[in-house]
């Protein structure tokens, strides 16, 4: 297992013996696709770390956007924090109920709004409660927390953006879906979207960085999984997929080996839907 570190990844073990310090907060951001057939609020309130607060990607995000749970604006961010009693000081924990998922996500937007002291819980509530560790239906109790905002623009891309960066090739495009839809084999789950991939991309399915019990594979692993599937690490990273989410999975795999990275925000679900952006299909 990967050394704890409370500004990426941290262990179960850590979590356990930090998990009454007045300074934790924890978050389940349990978000799943709809052939999954989960239902995130109710898994919360049935069972939960003690202490978590429950955050929803689709709830936080940018609702004038037509475009999936898009980053939100400061001013809601900050609100919806504070509504959950997280504030500056904290040493913020993000989970979710599939091992590592959707946390990714959460870490990322607090990290694009200045809250470094932030991380996932690696393996999340699944190995949790394999380790046999208690879980609640108690809800927290909240207390108001301040906080201030600090936002990093470098930590994110639009579309104009990422055409640019596929035609100079300034950046490394990295994308985190399933091989068949990178090469455009398989229909994208998303109607109306074209299937392929972004020009001069290289694909790293998110699962590739992650072990079969949920975990995120220790940075001498990562560093080869990237190098391997073509990725020049001596670049700065865009990092893309579906939606956005399992996008931030990698790039918290690519902090972890410290390379610069930012995440294309629209990814897929945008560039696929505009007729007069290129696709490519096939191998990178």
């Amino acid at each position: 297992m990967s050394q704890s570190d409370p500004k990426t990844l941290v262990s179960t073990d850590w979590l356990a013996d930090n998990l009454k310090s007045p300074d934790l907060r924890l978050i389940d951001a349990s978000w799943y696709l709809p052939h999954m057939n989960r239902d995130p609020k109710a898994e919360y309130a049935a069972a939960h770390i003690a202490g978590a607060r429950y955050v929803d990607i689709d709830d936080v995000c940018d609702a004038r956007s037509a475009l999936p749970h898009m980053l939100p604006p400061v001013e809601k961010f900050l609100s919806r924090m504070r509504a959950l009693g997280i504030g500056d000081g904290h040493q913020v924990v993000v989970y979710d109920g599939m091992g590592i998922f959707s946390a990714p996500r959460v870490w990322w937007m607090f990290k694009y709004f200045g809250q470094d002291n932030v991380a996932v819980l690696d393996g999340g509530l699944p190995k949790w409660i394999r380790e046999g560790r208690d879980v609640t239906a108690e809800p927290p109790v909240i207390r108001d927390r301040h906080m201030v905002p600090n936002e990093r623009p470098d930590l994110v891309r639009d579309v104009t953006q990422v055409a640019a960066s596929a035609k100079l090739g300034d950046h490394v495009i990295i994308d985190a879906r399933p091989a068949d839809r990178f090469k455009g084999e398989a229909p994208e789950p998303r109607a109306g979207l074209r299937s392929g991939h972004i020009p001069n991309s290289r694909n790293v399915p998110f699962t590739a960085v992650l072990e079969d019990n949920g975990t995120m594979k220790n940075p001498g692993e990562l560093r080869l999984i990237f190098e391997r599937a073509g990725v020049d690490l001596t670049k700065p990273a865009i990092t893309t997929c579906g939606s956005g989410a399992t996008a931030a999975i990698l790039g918290l795999a690519l902090e972890r080996i410290g390379v610069k990275y930012a995440l294309y925000d629209g990814s897929w679900a945008e560039w696929g839907m505009y007729g007069d952006l290129r696709v490519a299909t096939g191998e990178a």
